[in-house]
């Protein structure tokens, strides 16, 4: 039986630099988090020198040490054989990319076959939910409180969310409005939904927000985040009635830090596919089956979707909630995000 509770000690012992193990179907592996860890760290975890560098496919892409076909998935696993010279500042400069240009890499470097792919896979998505760079120092192990990759599944499984409190919250531009936040036993981030306006007897008017804390609250020109927000707040009031559900998956999934790793790369001329990539991220790590988790826990089984993104209409729809029509949600490009918008058509299948 998975213990989510396991989980949750488990990311907190890598925010805190320490090691973990979790054990796959073919071995277990110890992990030490490369963003948090230290030389001394290192040297405990490895006084051997033989541990090599657990990175992603689309990182290793970049360096040249996995092919095109490998990165087509950029969140999988590769593993770097453990050189002589290949120390601890040498693996911050293969883990992160945003130091590719001041820290010129050693090298060579060679992929080496992945010791138990699983848990190396599961090591990878714990590094996204804990907001860390997905790298590790890692070697084989037998620890007794490995936590498994079922363990993982299951603490993002959606089923566990419920309805933890409501109030009535007049907002601008919708003055009708209820809050309902929604949380997980062992998750610390809560998912909030604004119920605007009375049922009328139709489908409401959905729209899915992911929190973007640059754009949302500071006013960031580089995304339409904020401008989407508040036009879906007067679009779902002028509708008659609707739900906004406000996801606490920012950066795509990736977590705040992570996404302003992104925004360095791009400063560097990456796009956004490519800076998310070359983290090790897959294109949108977002989980849109929460969102259909929250509109069960409301009574909405059936929605007009606002949205210009067809995936978020098939993540409903397989979550169980039917999409009677998608709605566009178009909004003028400033010269900041003119880029970023075109990505967005040109790349994730957006019909901007």
């Amino acid at each position: 039986m998975s213990d989510p509770r396991a989980v949750a000690r488990a990311i907190d012992a890598l925010r805190r630099g320490w090691p973990i193990a979790i054990r796959g179907e073919a071995g277990t592996l110890a992990l030490l988090a490369i963003e948090t860890a230290d030389a001394e760290r290192l040297a405990a975890f490895d006084p051997a020198w033989t541990a090599p560098v657990l990175l992603s496919a689309g990182r290793a892409a970049t360096l040249k040490l996995a092919n095109q076909r490998d990165a087509a998935t950029p969140d999988a696993p590769v593993a770097v054989e453990r050189a002589p010279w290949l120390d601890f500042d040498g693996a911050v400069a293969l883990a992160d990319p945003q130091f590719d240009l001041a820290t010129p890499l050693k090298g060579p470097f060679r992929a080496i076959s992945v010791p138990a792919t699983d848990a190396a896979a599961a090591a990878l998505r714990l590094a996204r939910i804990a907001g860390l760079v997905p790298a590790f120092f890692v070697r084989p192990d037998e620890a007794a409180d490995a936590i498994t990759p079922a363990d993982i599944d299951a603490h993002e499984d959606p089923v566990r969310l419920r309805i933890v409190t409501r109030a009535r919250l007049p907002v601008a531009g919708a003055e009708d409005t209820e809050i309902v936040a929604f949380r997980t036993p062992e998750s610390p981030d809560e998912h909030v939904a604004l119920l605007i306006g009375q049922p009328n007897g139709q489908p409401p008017l959905v729209r899915l927000h992911s929190e973007c804390l640059t754009g949302d609250v500071l006013g960031s020109l580089k995304c339409d985040c904020g401008p989407q927000l508040q036009a879906a707040i007067h679009a779902i009031a002028d509708s008659g009635w609707g739900v906004l559900l406000y996801l606490r998956q920012e950066g795509r999934g990736i977590g705040l830090i992570n996404k302003l790793r992104a925004y360095a790369l791009q400063d560097q001329g990456f796009d956004t596919v490519d800076a998310n990539t070359r983290l090790g991220f897959a294109v949108d790590a977002r989980d849109f089956g929460v969102a259909g988790r929250m509109l069960g826990l409301l009574g909405q089984d059936r929605v007009r979707l606002l949205t210009n993104n067809p995936a978020k209409v098939a993540s409903l729809e397989a979550a169980g909630i039917a999409v009677a029509e998608r709605v566009p949600h178009r909004l003028p490009p400033n010269p900041h995000n003119e880029r970023y918008l075109a990505t967005k058509r040109d790349r994730t299948g957006h019909q901007l």
